[in-house]
């Protein structure tokens, strides 16, 4: 059961309105960057007299507002402003410059940014190819050669201003979320309140968040996950969200220590990274019931309940267009699957890409989806209406995953459908590849892509990126391979990499890797004679 019954009351105003009347001085929100601490009631009167200023420079119902700041309370307060007014917010990639930047903030068509002092600089650097920007709320001191407004002069107006009642009704857009632009250019899902608000009571329904509990997140503000399965996730229940600009998996668990967190989330690697510190028997002292992760292979998982002594390992398959189709509870799910999907709220099928057609149990296909009410998924990508086209054609939701279900329902991610890889014949997941590559000690990280084959045919080579530890041939890392992986999954290539390209929510940037092909520093298996590379 929904924790708001009515659909009518599934907006951020309506929410927040509610937390404020039942926990107002309860604390909510702590900032570990500036040091701010906010109270329910305090949210809602500091974004209120935003909203008074943003409604003062003529935004209104509809217009979206760029929001380009760190984990600070001051994204949070315009965030919500927005909300008041029935604006879009449209929050911006704090390392975007140059093109990524100009091209979010084109499509976008938003008049006005705020943003903070530290990022002026890449506005002004882009200012000639900015066709649709005007005007510049600042947080912090801009410089001096910039005309910009501090977001302080807001602080003192009247936080019941005359826009009052012309707030967004569930049907209307809450946000455009910039998708994270692992396969190109970000396109911006637009999410409806409604949608918005069902990812954070699906969320809430899996990790059973209560009243006076803590959520510890370093994920920034700028991605759906820490706004919706964090601070709007507390909004819901009356919990506290502590918010860090950085994860660092050594200082990790003396964070949640003194955070006292009972939840926390975990993406890309993050979780591997906190399992190769170094182990201590004090490691379970620690208050964490949940911890919610994707990706969450069964091992890792089970090795994180018993090292950290908590309680629960959750999980989900969604993302930023669908929201949470499915939910996985480790002490429930099946191991190794991402759970069943939920029929009150969606409908799914797996498909053949190039056909649409359903394909039998058990066989991998691009998972499709569709909303069993209206409003409730992504309205389409904003100001790209061929990329929405693609992806709802045939009036489903085209994931871009290629997953397959048992006989029982349950879903087994399986990888994107631009990593899987044909070779010799077979179909590769490129996941399988980094998986066992990630088990080699010495490799910290790994990502697998297709190369373009020298045999005639259409097929591919794979190449293995990796981020060392420690000083390993790649002659072991073929060694290794081959010890655990069919011979068409060994990878040909392999290049040491100092860092793998990534998004700010921790997923590889695999385009860039495929892009980049073949280089000087790949060493190929098929100019290996014996154990002696040709020169």
């Amino acid at each position: 059961m929904p924790i708001i019954d009515s659909r009518e009351d599934w907006t951020q105003p309506a929410t927040l309105v509610r937390a404020t009347e039942r926990w107002g001085d309860r604390p909510f929100l702590n900032f570990a960057l500036g040091g701010s601490s906010l109270t329910f009631k305090e949210v809602e009167m500091r974004s209120r007299a935003i909203a008074a200023g943003l409604h003062g420079l003529g935004i209104g119902h509809g217009d979206n507002v760029l929001i380009m700041l760190r984990n600070r309370a001051e994204f949070v307060l315009s965030w919500f402003a927005t909300g008041w007014l029935g604006a879009v917010e449209v929050p911006v990639n704090v390392d975007y410059h140059g093109y990524f930047l100009e091209h979010l903030v084109n499509t976008s068509e938003a008049s006005t940014m705020i943003i903070e002092a530290d990022y002026v600089d890449s506005i002004v650097a882009s200012a000639p190819q900015l066709h649709h920007l005007r005007r510049l709320v600042v947080v912090g001191e801009a410089p001096e050669a910039v005309e910009g407004i501090s977001i302080e002069t807001f602080a003192s107006l009247e936080s019941n201003p005359p826009w009052e009642g012309e707030g967004p009704r569930y049907f209307d857009l809450a946000a455009i979320h910039f998708t994270s632009g692992t396969t190109g250019p970000s396109k911006g899902a637009m999410m409806t309140h409604a949608h918005a608000h069902l990812l954070a009571e699906r969320n809430q329904g899996l990790i059973r968040m209560e009243e006076g509990d803590v959520n510890l997140t370093y994920l920034p503000l700028f991605h759906v996950n820490s706004q919706l399965t964090a601070v709007y996730n507390a909004m819901l229940v009356g919990a506290s969200v502590d918010l860090r600009p950085h994860f660092s998996a050594s200082q990790w668990l003396d964070d949640l220590r003194t955070s006292g967190a009972t939840h926390t989330n975990v993406l890309g690697a993050m979780m591997p990274f906190i399992l190769k510190q170094p182990p201590s028997p004090a490691d379970g002292d620690n208050s964490l019931r949940c911890l919610w992760a994707v990706p969450c292979p069964p091992g890792p998982a089970e090795e994180f309940r018993k090292r950290f002594a908590v309680e629960r390992v959750v999980s989900v398959y969604g993302n930023t267009e669908i929201g949470i189709v499915s939910t996985q509870d480790f002490d429930e799910a099946r191991l190794g699957s991402a759970g069943q999907v939920d029929p009150e709220w969606y409908e799914v099928r797996i498909v053949d890409p190039d056909t649409d057609e359903i394909v039998p149990p058990n066989e991998v296909g691009e998972l499709v989806v569709r909303a069993r009410h209206p409003w409730l998924l992504c309205q389409g990508y904003f100001g790209m209406p061929e990329r929405t086209l693609e992806a709802f054609r045939n009036l489903w939701f085209h994931t871009g995953d290629a997953l397959r279900q048992d006989d029982d329902g349950f879903l087994y991610f399986v990888d994107r459908i631009k990593d899987r890889i044909r070779r010799r014949g077979e179909n590769i997941a490129s996941s399988d590849v980094e998986h066992v590559l990630i088990e080699h000690p010495a490799v910290a990280e790994a990502a697998v892509v297709a190369v373009p084959s020298d045999i005639e045919g259409g097929e591919d080579e794979l190449k293995a990126c990796v981020v060392l530890s420690e000083d390993v041939t790649a002659e072991a890392v073929w060694g290794w391979c081959g010890e655990r992986l069919p011979y068409f999954a060994v990878p040909r290539y392999v290049e040491v990499l100092d860092a793998l390209p990534k998004t700010p929510t921790a997923k590889v940037r695999k385009f860039e890797l495929r892009d980049s092909g073949i280089t000087s520093h790949t060493h190929d298996m098929g100019q290996i004679v014996g154990r002696t590379r040709k020169v």
